[in-house]
């Protein structure tokens, strides 16, 4: 068990490219997305925390509403710090099942007090959904709001950011759309 840091689960994205809010699609033999990831890494963490603009879901979770009208990552980042007293926490998007507790292990252990956030990187980029985040984001994720810059990577070139290098992208896939959806549910 990772008794350390929470996980928070980004699950208030807008999912406009789904058409649906795809939190909630049925997945794995699971009612949701959401309930899926949360039952996946409930034996490793001790608190796990679903991100959202509203408590939308069906089962027993604990939920972190956002503290802006505004649907964005750096939104959920503020919210979460804003609500916990964690100096530190997990933070994984709901539409990555493939994510998988090695992949979290992998990068928490390259953790050091020096730095800020430490994210995956796969061939195709950075993983801003998939890293640990400290609290010593929170002046520069404040700026960015106020400038109305709601991009994540600025943030990692803002803060002092390490990227763990992972040699494939699979575990990264995204369920953006409903064909990469359907994808999802034939690999399960």
């Amino acid at each position: 068990m990772i008794n350390d840091i929470p996980l928070i689960i980004f699950a208030g994205g807008k999912s406009s490219r789904m058409g649906k809010d795809k939190a909630l699609l049925p997945f794995g033999g699971h009612s949701s997305l959401a309930q899926f990831q949360y039952s996946k890494f409930t034996p490793y963490f001790k608190d796990i925390y679903l991100s959202s603009k509203t408590d939308k879901f069906d089962f027993d979770c604990q939920v972190i509403q956002d503290i802006d009208e505004e649907a964005s990552p750096l939104v959920a980042i503020l919210s979460v710090f804003e609500s916990l007293e964690a100096e530190e926490v997990f933070i994984l998007s709901v539409d990555a099942p493939f994510v998988d507790i090695g992949i979290i292990e992998k990068i928490l252990e390259e953790r050091e007090e020096s730095v800020d956030i430490v994210v995956a990187q796969s061939p195709s980029g950075v993983q801003p959904l998939c890293g640990s985040y400290k609290r010593t984001v929170l002046a520069s994720a404040y700026q960015q709001l106020e400038e109305g810059n709601h991009k994540l990577r600025d943030l990692l070139a803002l803060a002092e950011t390490k990227e763990v290098v992972f040699e494939k992208d699979t575990p990264f896939t995204n369920l953006n759309k409903p064909e990469e959806y359907q994808d999802a549910l034939n690999l399960f």
